[in-house]
């Protein structure tokens, strides 16, 4: 929107001129705007009449761009954003001060003359001889209105901005065109209730409820006198008039308009004086706009929710319809946000991570079933201040999120144990899991075997010493075995993993499929978001069923319509019997491994641990029958080593999965599944593996035991005396997949 209405090239003698020709060539314009005689001023030439003619017929009105509110579950209000701040309301909620003041500084005949005034045209011409310069303009309210609506359509972009503007005879006389059917259809009421909506007052605000909330923080039916020619007196140059910056010339301006008003006989001239005399009282209310206002901090949710907007096809067939949508406004957008599960990621994420601190967490809640994204939040806000970014941790890169998302580590290990499992492992398998192994020579993959050629060979290990085998997958899981996974790995082959983690949902943060190296598919040495995780992990809640997480429940537009909304598309990703077996596994992970510290009291639940490489990363995924959540920890940037680091406050000599994430896990769980059902798992029967007699099998479960160190029985390759149990022998040499390293539990 133009910020004045100064014209360019020829001065507003020779435009006044001009425009008169131009009328006086047209007997269709003559007859349009009621002058006294068609014939008055001259027939009009034939190729003037046809080009006039040519204009289209009907003025295309845009719906005016209005504040869009989005709501949580509940129907309570997270944040309003706009591409133009504005609330259209009807003529009887604007003060009829100020119609009487717009009316009369802007347009004094407009109760009396049509389209156009050729006696305010005339005056504008003669005043403007006598000032040698610009003194008065001629332009009516219609086609005000009319100019405002080219404006209007051309929305942000500049070029049809300036188009709009132009201070052409071409524009002119199409707008001369459009004033009369705009005159002719609406009539002097709805016109002047139009162009109060849609005027740009200055400030960011458009509309006059708009410009008096901005400045007087009160509704426009409710504007004093005074208050009423302040805003009318902006229309010319919100810019030159602004109160909040120049106050004087602002009461000058005013006071014109007061003067006006009386002149006309809008109101008594001891009324002006009285009101011109009065000080410019200001109550001025800062613009909240975006997802940075967002309560409960919910920013980065509500980013999610515009960017789910401008993405998915459901709200438009290109990006460019959805844009238009979604910069009109106007729209009332419901969401998925539990505001309890909000309030529970928001007051972990404060008790457990600051914003100063050198690392950053992410955690996102989701619905089992549903796929409905119930709370996300991040330690860093949402903003552009010290501390603050931008950047959703918690999603990939095409919503907003970082480019690759963040290695997971072991919470990786559950996807591979699901395809063995889903493939016919059998949940007691047996591998040698040495303390310390190279990976294999060669690992078979959907396309070419996976050959280890690097040299000298990758080399792989266990958090503790004291991990050395035989394990069954049990234990291998609740002690987060890598050595075992990477046998498990090379006895199914890789595409197996890879069939599973598609049906999951699980794409790098970049939203390209998983590599098929042995690193990536067993140790979650690529990135992926928090999201990603909860929604996976969600499938095995949900007894093997894996829903794509939706954050959009209902959309509403300005006149009560509602839009098609995308839906969550939930398919079998694994059989019900391989979740059960993933959540007995899991359940032991929480009730006796590395994820006892995040433990939820009185309910089942089950979550694994992931620590990677330099413990740059940390994570806890878990869940309930409903409820599933990923909490990540780490440097955004990657560049910090989480050793002898303080975390809120806490110093930590080396952070685990379980000692920093899981927490952040049960605190926000807690809080979001308070007065909830607490249903059961369907479990299964998982024999516990047979124990030597002279073995200590204990191992240290948890990685902070570390003096239980095995003997050395069972190496890898020996046979075992367990009946009924097989143990495949591990194969060395190869290596760990790749530079990106190996990753821990």
């Amino acid at each position: 929107m133009p910020k004045n209405r100064s014209g360019g090239g020829l001065t507003a003698t020779q435009q006044a001129a001009k425009f008169l020709g131009v009328a006086a060539l047209s007997g269709v314009v003559l007859a349009g705007i009621a002058l006294p005689a068609a014939g008055a001023l001259g027939l009009a030439a034939k190729g003037t009449v046809e080009g006039f003619d040519e204009i289209p017929a009907n003025l295309k009105t845009p719906p005016l761009s209005q504040r869009t509110t989005i709501l949580d579950s509940k129907g309570g209000a997270i944040a309003t954003v706009y591409s133009r701040d504005r609330t259209v309301v009807p003529l009887k909620d604007i003060s009829p001060n100020m119609q009487k003041a717009i009316v009369a500084i802007e347009d004094a005949r407009f109760y009396e003359h049509g389209a156009v005034d050729l006696k305010g045209i005339l005056r504008a011409m003669n005043r403007n001889v006598q000032a040698g310069g610009t003194a008065q303009g001629a332009s009516t309210l219609t086609q005000q209105y009319v100019k405002n609506v080219f404006v209007e359509e051309a929305g942000d972009d500049p070029d049809k901005v300036a188009q709009a503007t132009q201070q052409t005879m071409g524009r002119k006389v199409q707008e001369l065109k459009y004033a009369i059917q705009v005159e002719e259809e609406l009539g002097k009421k709805k016109i002047l209730e139009n162009y109060l909506n849609i005027t740009f007052f200055g400030q960011q605000a458009y509309g006059i409820e708009a410009a008096s909330h901005r400045y007087f923080s009160k509704s426009a039916k409710d504007l004093k006198l005074e208050e009423a020619a302040l805003l009318a007196g902006l229309v010319q140059s919100p810019s030159r008039y602004d109160p909040v910056n120049d106050a004087e010339e602002a009461t000058k301006r005013r006071n014109t308009v007061l003067q006006r008003m009386a002149d006309v006989g809008g109101i008594s001239q001891a009324t002006a004086d009285k009101a011109q005399s009065a000080p410019i009282k200001l109550k001025v209310s800062k613009p909240q706009n975006g997802c940075i206002t967002a309560v409960s901090g919910a920013g980065f949710f509500c980013d999610y929710v515009r960017q789910v907007f401008l993405t998915d096809p459901a709200f438009g067939k290109t990006r460019e319809d959805r844009a238009k949508i979604w910069n009109r406004g106007g729209l009332t957008i419901r969401t998925t946000l539990d505001p309890q599960a909000q309030q529970g990621v928001q007051t972990s994420i404060k008790s457990h991570v600051y914003k100063t601190d050198k690392v950053a967490t992410a955690v996102t809640l989701v619905q089992p079933g549903t796929g409905k994204i119930m709370g996300m939040g991040q330690s860093k806000p949402y903003g552009l201040g010290p501390n603050e970014t931008q950047y959703n941790y918690s999603v990939n890169k095409d919503m907003g999120g970082s480019n690759f998302g963040f290695p997971t580590g072991s919470t990786f290990k559950p996807f591979l144990a699901a395809a063995a499992i889903e493939g016919g492992k059998p949940a007691t398998q047996m591998y040698p899991a040495p303390y310390e192994m190279d990976y294999p020579d060669t690992v078979q993959s959907c396309g070419n075997p996976w050959v280890n050629n690097s040299v000298p060979k990758y080399h792989l290990e266990n958090e503790s010493e004291s991990e050395e085998g035989p394990y069954a997958l049990k234990e291998a899981m609740e002690m987060s075995v890598n050595t075992y996974f990477v046998q498990m790995l090379q006895d199914i082959g890789m595409c197996p993993v890879s069939q599973m983690t598609d049906k999951l949902g699980v794409v790098q943060g970049d939203g390209s499929k998983l590599p098929q190296n042995p690193s990536t598919l067993t140790l979650g040495s690529n990135g992926l978001s928090p999201l990603t995780m909860a929604s996976a992990y969600a499938a095995f809640a949900n007894r093997g069923t894996y829903c794509t997480p939706i954050a959009i429940e209902a959309v509403k537009t300005a006149d009560g319509n509602s839009l098609p909304v995308p839906k969550t598309r939930c398919s079998q990703a694994m059989s019900q019997t391989t979740a059960d077996t993933i959540n007995t596994l899991l359940l032991g992970v929480i009730d006796s491994g590395t994820g006892q510290q995040a433990g939820l009291d009185s309910r089942d639940n089950a979550g694994k641990t992931g620590t990677t490489d330099a413990r740059k990363n940390a994570w806890f995924v878990g869940y309930t029958p409903n409820m599933s959540g990923a909490v990540w920890v780490g440097s955004p940037s990657q560049n910090v080593e989480m050793e002898s680091i303080t975390i809120g406050g806490v110093y930590q000599d080396k952070v685990y999965g379980g000692q920093v994430p899981g927490p952040i896990w049960r605190d926000a769980m807690t809080t979001a599944l308070s007065g909830q059902p607490a249903p059961s798992f369907t479990t299964v029967d998982i024999p516990d593996a047979p124990k030597d007699e002279d073995e200590d099998r204990d191992r240290g479960r948890g990685r902070d035991r570390r003096d239980n160190r095995d003997d050395g029985k069972n190496k890898p390759g020996t046979t075992t005396p367990f009946p009924g149990i097989t143990i495949t022998p591990g194969v060395t040499g190869g290596n760990n997949g790749g530079p990106r390293g190996q990753t821990s539990p």
